[in-house]
């Protein structure tokens, strides 16, 4: 495989493991570097493509586990002899709010694959999740209410779920609906991010699984190469990407990366519409 094209396999492993966890939509991000630009289709062809783009997702996830890996050996109960855990956020609480998102995902998989995945969608998106993010920063309640992530509640687990929804408009953004919601219903920067992450990795899974499961039979010798350096890449990049957004968001908020939405936008806009 020639060099070029793995280094487009790096560039997009880079941009999806840059923009997948923080509230900027790597979906947005994707179309406008791999549909306008790297053309992955032309260099893999339609299926593989997309297999490509699943692998890459796979890589993001293993970072989450990575940089929360203490916190899912609590959830899968592998420190409860250790400390008390009644107090702790539970694995309940991370499916109570996956499940409105799951189940409007289910039913309309179809719909949103073959309406929603168009440029002008993904700008809608991008445009109209900014507004969220400001009207977070703006209305969020005076006082925290929750401070970590071991203090949510079933109901606000639920809540957050709820405004998840959101996220299945492409460009939307799940990160930033889930933290727009959580910091609107009184929970700190810091932990609606920890609790955005952590739900994460279960519904991306399972996406996953279902998109390698259509397409496995492209998983052969010679494309390989391009999806392990997209993996590769994917992970590193994230991995970098989520301990510095833990770090700063609650210093930086929302507002600044709604601005950036918005501007990337206005760019692509009067670059390709």
């Amino acid at each position: 495989m020639e060099l070029v094209i793995l280094i487009k396999a790096f560039i997009l492993g880079m941009v999806e493991g840059l923009t997948e966890f923080a509230p900027v939509s790597s979906t947005g991000h994707m179309i406008v570097v791999d549909d306008l630009w790297i053309n992955s289709i032309e260099v893999l062809g339609k299926y593989p493509a997309n297999t490509f783009k699943v692998v890459i997702q796979l890589g993001s996830i293993l970072a989450v586990v990575i940089v929360f890996r203490e916190r899912f050996k609590d959830l899968l109960g592998m420190n409860s002899l250790k400390e008390n855990r009644s107090s702790k956020l539970k694995l309940s609480h991370i499916l109570v709010g996956l499940l409105p998102a799951v189940i409007l995902g289910l039913l309309f998989e179809d719909y949103i694959d073959e309406h929603l995945f168009s440029l002008n969608t993904v700008l809608a998106g991008l445009a109209i999740g900014a507004f969220l993010m400001i009207a977070a920063d703006l209305f969020r309640p005076k006082v925290q209410a929750v401070e970590t992530v071991d203090e949510i509640t079933h109901k606000k687990a639920l809540m957050i779920g709820l405004i998840q929804c959101l996220s299945l408009w492409p460009g939307f953004s799940r990160s930033g609906s889930t933290i727009s919601g959580g910091v609107l219903l009184g929970l700190s920067y810091r932990a609606a991010s920890d609790f955005t992450f952590i739900m994460a990795v279960p519904i991306m899974l399972g996406a996953s699984a279902l998109s390698l499961m259509k397409n496995w039979m492209y998983f052969n010798a010679e494309f390989m190469p391009f999806l392990v350096v997209g993996f590769i890449s994917a992970f590193l990049f994230a991995y970098l990407s989520i301990r510095f957004f833990l770090k700063v968001i609650n210093k930086v908020k929302l507002i600044p990366f709604a601005i950036y939405r918005l501007i990337l936008v206005g760019i692509i806009l009067l670059i390709f519409v």
